[in-house]
């Protein structure tokens, strides 16, 4: 008699998420906190971009379904990213940035990010984060800052 599923038995939506920091150790980091697997029903992989010309790159060769930015990059910062790819592509992939201070959320807000998590980060909200977004974009979500089509 099966009583259910276990959610290791349940099949899971693989997404690509871009990690950016000019820091491989920051970029290790927030890979930890979200993990392969942030909920049962989502996978991630992961890809790394190091400067703003990689995660142009893979934005134009691949489909990336979240781009999480490091707002502590040098010499572009993950805010600066993110407003910048709001501001070149017409459906640009959902935004989450790693904040230092919790007072910067309002340039996070300027920059149209979707979502901000908070240094150092906390891998039950980082999960929590990361799996909400790509709910909300398997859901047909509109990212901020998205041109309108036409």
């Amino acid at each position: 008699m099966k009583w259910g599923t276990k959610m290791s038995d349940t099949p899971a939506t693989q997404y690509t998420v871009l990690l950016y920091s000019d820091d491989a150790t920051v970029r290790d980091r927030i890979r930890l906190a979200i993990g392969p697997r942030p909920a049962a029903d989502l996978s991630v992989e992961f890809t790394d971009a190091s400067s703003w010309e990689e995660c142009r790159r893979l934005l134009d060769d691949y489909q990336i379904d979240l781009m999480v930015l490091d707002g502590e990059a040098t010499p572009a910062g993950g805010l600066g990213i993110a407003r910048q790819t709001k501001d070149e592509y017409q459906d640009p992939p959902p935004t989450c940035v790693v904040i230092a201070r919790a007072a910067d959320r309002w340039l996070a807000a300027y920059s149209q990010v979707d979502a901000t998590l908070l240094a150092p980060l906390d891998p039950v909200v980082a999960g929590q984060t990361v799996a909400g977004l790509l709910r909300a974009r398997r859901a047909g979500a509109i990212p901020l800052g998205a041109l309108p089509r036409t």
